[in-house]
């Protein structure tokens, strides 16, 4: 995966807070890490699941 632009969440900071970035630029699939182990693994969502994931985030369907 060293040639995958990842994107890290506009909710992490660069002080070591929770950091996690995906992958943009691969089709129908979100792989998803933590950008503080970028050399670590990553998970890997079909980018339906992930486009499901997010939409269950941003209506609060988690708690914080």
């Amino acid at each position: 995966m060293s040639t995958v632009t990842w994107r890290k969440s506009s909710y992490s900071s660069d002080n070591g807070g929770d950091c996690v970035e995906v992958a943009v630029n691969i089709p129908g699939t979100a792989p998803v890490r933590d950008s503080k182990d970028p050399q670590g693994p990553a998970l890997t969502f079909t980018a339906a699941a992930w486009a499901d994931f997010i939409t269950d985030v941003r209506a609060g369907h988690f708690p914080s």
